[in-house]
């Protein structure tokens, strides 16, 4: 079965854990995305892999070069929005904003619009599901922000676990009567053990579980419940010299556990199962 392989372009202090510690750090100034972007750009080329990038709109402001070579080696670029901000964070209008200058930026350098987005700490749920409307207005196909998990940053954990059409009312349903128009939403990829919803779709998730359970994992996803799985990760959990802040201890460990073992990971789940940018998967 075709999975779907994804990597949210962004600096190393855009994650929701380090912003506000990194807003006065030295380190900041050193945004390291040419370099923590390349081991993956060629760990992908080695196994002749496409993937989707979903780009934050400041990085293809400042690096647009960087984000034309992904776009030349193949892979889908898709929006993450411009400032990495949460959708609670902007509130409607604000995102809105954000999402017409992605857009205008990535059209600029790619020549094309894109059709997949995700947002920043996958902040969609039922108070922000008005996105969708926004996101269909510019344009898009396909969401893959819904984390049918709860933690403490984000997640809706009675959401389906298969691509589906959200009710525009209620996005933990189907809508089987929303037309071709409507946004895809492609999850994140959970299994259920014991009950309830386990992750092991990438980030954190990648980094903190064995190779050998994630492979048990994605084979389950694919022979036993018959759906494609989705990775995620972002380029500074696979680069070595990411800096670290001193951050709390939890936070600590939630952001810079396994980034040693993150690109062997990526590497065994890339000899084992087979990866295709999330716009092919969904046959759009």
């Amino acid at each position: 079965m075709l999975n779907a392989l994804s990597i949210d372009l962004e600096y190393w202090y855009s994650a929701e854990l380090v912003r506000k510690f990194a807003a006065e750090s030295a380190e900041k100034r050193l945004d390291l995305i040419a370099e923590m972007t390349r081991p993956i750009l060629d760990l992908l080329d080695g196994f002749g892999v496409r993937a989707t990038f979903f780009v934050l709109g400041v990085v293809a402001e400042e690096h647009p070069e960087v984000v034309e070579e992904i776009y030349e080696s193949g892979h889908e670029i898709g929006s993450h929005a411009y400032s990495h901000k949460t959708l609670y964070e902007l509130g409607r209008e604000r995102f809105e904003e954000e999402i017409k200058l992605s857009v205008e930026l990535l059209r600029g350098i790619t020549k094309e619009k894109p059709v997949g987005f995700r947002a920043p700490s996958f902040s969609v749920d039922n108070s922000t599901r008005w996105a969708f409307e926004v996101l269909e207005r510019y344009g898009f196909k396909y969401d893959s922000s819904v984390f049918p998990i709860r933690t403490r940053l984000y997640g809706v954990p009675n959401a389906p676990v298969q691509i589906y059409k959200p009710l525009k009312e209620e996005i933990t349903k189907e809508d089987p009567d929303r037309d071709e128009g409507g946004i895809i939403e492609f999850p994140l990829t959970v299994v259920k053990l014991v009950g309830r919803n386990i992750p092991v779709s990438g980030g954190f998730f990648l980094r903190v579980l064995p190779l050998k359970i994630l492979k048990s994992a994605l084979k389950r996803v694919n022979a036993k419940e018959r759906r494609p799985a989705v990775i995620y990760l972002h380029p500074w959990e696979v680069y070595a010299e990411t800096p670290r802040l001193n951050l709390p201890l939890s936070s600590r460990f939630i952001t810079y556990y396994g980034i040693g073992s993150a690109k062997k990971k990526l590497e065994g789940l890339l000899r084992c199962f087979k990866f295709a940018p999330m716009r092919e998967v969904l046959g759009l």
